[in-house]
């Protein structure tokens, strides 16, 4: 990501207390099931209890779950663990069974993206494995990620491949060149008036519609 990027007020962890169900409560992202949404208070030793039961339970169970509520669940009940008794380490040792301090970590970091990331992941339009991915990176490269698995509709393999370079030190906006596809790009639909004036204007200033819709767009965003 360019310097640029880097110097806009944009969060790229998690801003909200470890453990605190803000996505999974919401019922605008989750519906009904947000009344069964449970937090985990790492201060709390009863709630860190909780929480390693649901580490537990969540390790025998993940694999191939397609309930993304559930998983957020368990990725929140690893950070609060970890939190709440110090170390992966230990996390993993009083989870007990198959749960090793990988996956805790790897959970753990899912829990601690972005919410505007989470909240994605809750919807199901990044899966949680893919997710898993995404936050193996740092900064707005979380974002950069994020927006184009959505956008590029990429695969958890692809994700995978791209995050692995973006460790090694390639930008993502390259690493997605290398396959033929651009950072920044998707798809908008215009209601017709502002379509007709939009193309009438960049006709009449001879520029491209998509640098006067990125002027509009840094004015709204103040980017």
């Amino acid at each position: 990501m360019s310097d640029e990027s880097d110097s806009f007020d944009r969060p790229a962890d998690r801003e909200s207390p470890v453990g605190e169900p803000v996505v999974r409560a919401d019922p605008s992202v989750t519906g009904e099931r947000a009344d069964e949404a449970v937090g985990f208070d790492p201060d709390d030793p009863e709630s860190v209890g909780l929480a390693t039961d649901v580490v537990r339970s969540f390790a025998e169970n993940t694999v191939g779950s397609e309930d993304h509520v559930y998983v957020l669940r368990g990725a929140a009940a690893c950070a609060a663990l970890v939190r709440g008794v110090g170390s992966y380490k230990v996390a993993a040792e009083r989870a007990g069974g198959d749960v090793s301090v990988a996956f805790i970590r790897k959970w753990a970091r899912v829990h601690d993206l972005p919410q505007a990331i989470r909240r994605h992941v809750a919807r199901g339009t990044i899966a949680p494995t893919a997710a898993k991915h995404i936050a193996r990176v740092s900064g707005d490269d979380r974002h950069a990620l994020a927006w184009a698995t959505l956008d590029h509709d990429l695969t958890v393999r692809e994700i995978r491949s791209l995050a692995s370079e973006v460790g090694d030190g390639t930008s993502v906006e390259s690493a997605l060149a290398d396959r033929g596809l651009t950072l920044g790009r998707m798809a908008a639909t215009l209601p017709p008036a502002q379509y007709i004036e939009l193309r009438r204007r960049a006709s009449i200033e001879d520029r491209d519609p998509d640098d006067l819709l990125t002027e509009a767009l840094d004015a709204y965003l103040d980017v």
